[in-house]
């Protein structure tokens, strides 16, 4: 298993994300080729991508750090792995590329967020040191 930076889109990557989102997400549309180019360009996110030895994408994540007045913050987003890879290594390899980029960007902590229904990732985050965070989650919703 590999993991890399996506520095640039291709047809296979556009396939891979539509392929990948709807396992992620019901109810968010795969991003399309200026999406994806527009995430891969930003100084704030890496797009990273696990391959299998047949060089195929079977997993994504993006670490969005950013400058805020209170010093340099790290969110790892979207992590998914294609369903047939899962219990490969794939998600774990790409959320420790994260956790070595975001070191290696200054930031002291990287926070992350996953739904309590995703057992599986839960553990994975737990095992590799995660800890749950007293905290109130809000989201307000702009597309009213």
């Amino acid at each position: 298993m590999s993991e890399v930076a996506a520095a640039e889109v291709d047809d296979g990557l556009v396939e891979a994300f539509a392929a990948l989102v709807p396992q992620l997400s019901s109810s968010s549309p795969p991003p399309g080729r200026a999406e994806l180019e527009a995430i891969a360009a930003s100084d704030a996110s890496i797009l990273l991508v696990a391959r299998d030895r047949s060089d195929r994408i079977v997993g994504t994540l993006t670490l969005a750090v950013f400058r805020v007045p209170t010093g340099l913050l790290s969110w790892i987003e979207d992590v998914v792995v294609e369903e047939t890879a899962r219990g490969s290594g794939a998600g774990e390899a790409l959320v420790r590329a994260a956790l070595d980029r975001a070191r290696a960007a200054g930031a002291k902590s990287v926070d992350l967020t996953s739904r309590p229904s995703r057992e599986a990732a839960n553990r994975l985050y737990q095992r590799i040191g995660f800890e749950t965070r007293s905290t109130n989650v809000y989201r307000y919703s702009l597309d009213a």
